[in-house]
């Protein structure tokens, strides 16, 4: 049983009363109240960190509980004495979303090309973040105590599409499992240098390269290069396993547009796996080495191609299980226009990239 008192002292805290039923057998504390606060959407990890912070008392008494591993029994009550969330360091920034789902707990939006998701040295304006805290404001129920976004996965500045983002704890710890777990679809458009087939010898003699119906699958680890600390590389010792499947989705001549399957989500996976197997994706100035489209080509497609200013990669699609209503979400995301100008430039039009 759990009950919401009053705010504290005239403060946003709020005190909530929580008892043991009476059905339950010993459980851990921070295990027990995370059951009982459910319904407040405070994790457990949360409630670990409120209990280790002296605000989980006895109730009646107000001894404080610091121990979360402190086995509970039936009929026991608790005080926990939850602080408003902090104010988010960075500032909200009216930019425009699009927003393609969206609850009290989370919401999944299309990241357009050139948006950073996180402040960093050299971004700390115009991420986003700062449009989500704009966006969201009072509706950021807190994560860990701060009234900010869950970023619980990201894709690069100059990759565009879908990204969930959680709005209150239970969500964030929610998809954090899901991610962790490896049960979230996520899958990419991409266009890549080449068509990747089975009758490459190069490509079939790779020991990270198998076949299955209608995919690639490439496997390897991926960690930081010993040469370059900014790029990712494949085959390091200590790297991290990384599963991607790729299928062919159209014959561009030159190119080809693949889906690419994420089993796992390292750090630039998908770049870096296909540019291991030899097709490195269009404008991807890290990890792609510069091609030169065919003469076949007119002349101004071919100017246009080699001038496409970002690694033609799209998040399309995203599915998981809601993490507090259970309830399955899948959102999608059309093929951007670049990208399709793109293509249509390497089966010989002469459309041209707007900036």
């Amino acid at each position: 049983m759990t009950d919401a008192l009053p705010p504290v002292d005239g403060s946003d805290a709020s005190l909530l009363i929580v008892t043991i039923p009476e059905d339950s057998g010993p459980a851990r504390l921070d295990k027990a109240l995370a059951l009982l606060c459910e319904a407040h959407s405070i994790s457990r990890s949360r409630l670990r960190a409120l209990i280790e912070g002296g605000s989980v008392t006895t109730h009646p008494g107000g001894k404080p509980m610091t121990d979360a591993s402190r086995k509970v029994r039936a009929g026991d009550s608790f005080a926990i004495d939850v602080p408003p969330p902090l104010p988010a360091t960075p500032e909200p920034e009216d930019i425009p979303l699009t927003v393609l789902y969206e609850d009290e707990h989370l919401i999944v939006v299309d990241k357009p090309v050139g948006m950073v998701v996180h402040p960093a040295p050299g971004s700390w304006t115009g991420t986003l973040v700062n449009a989500l805290l704009h966006h969201c404001g009072d509706s950021l129920s807190g994560i860990g105590g701060e009234r900010r976004p869950g970023i619980v996965h990201r894709i690069d500045k100059d990759t565009s599409g879908i990204l969930v983002v959680a709005k209150s704890d239970a969500a964030h710890h929610g998809l954090s499992e899901q991610f962790a777990a490896h049960t979230i679809e996520r899958l990419y458009r991409a266009v890549v240098w080449g068509l990747p087939s089975r009758a490459d010898a190069r490509l079939s003699g790779l020991p990270s390269v198998s076949f299955e119906p209608g995919r690639i699958r490439i496997e390897t680890t991926i960690g930081r290069s010993r040469t370059d600390r900014k790029k990712m590389a494949v085959n390091i010792e200590d790297g991290r396993h990384a599963i991607t499947r790729v299928a062919i989705s159209e014959n561009l001549g030159a190119a080809t547009m693949v889906e690419c399957q994420l089993e796992t989500g390292r750090t630039h996976q998908i770049r870096v796996h296909l540019a291991h197997i030899g097709h490195p994706l269009v404008g991807d100035q890290t990890y792609g080495r510069a091609r030169i489209p065919p003469n076949s080509l007119p002349e101004e497609a071919r100017i246009a191609i080699k001038a496409f200013p970002r690694q033609a990669l799209h998040a399309a699609t995203l599915g998981f299980t809601h993490p507090v209503t259970g309830v399955a979400v899948r959102c999608s995301s059309p093929i951007p226009q670049d990208i399709t100008e793109l293509c249509r430039l390497f089966t010989g039009g002469t459309e041209r990239f707007s900036d």
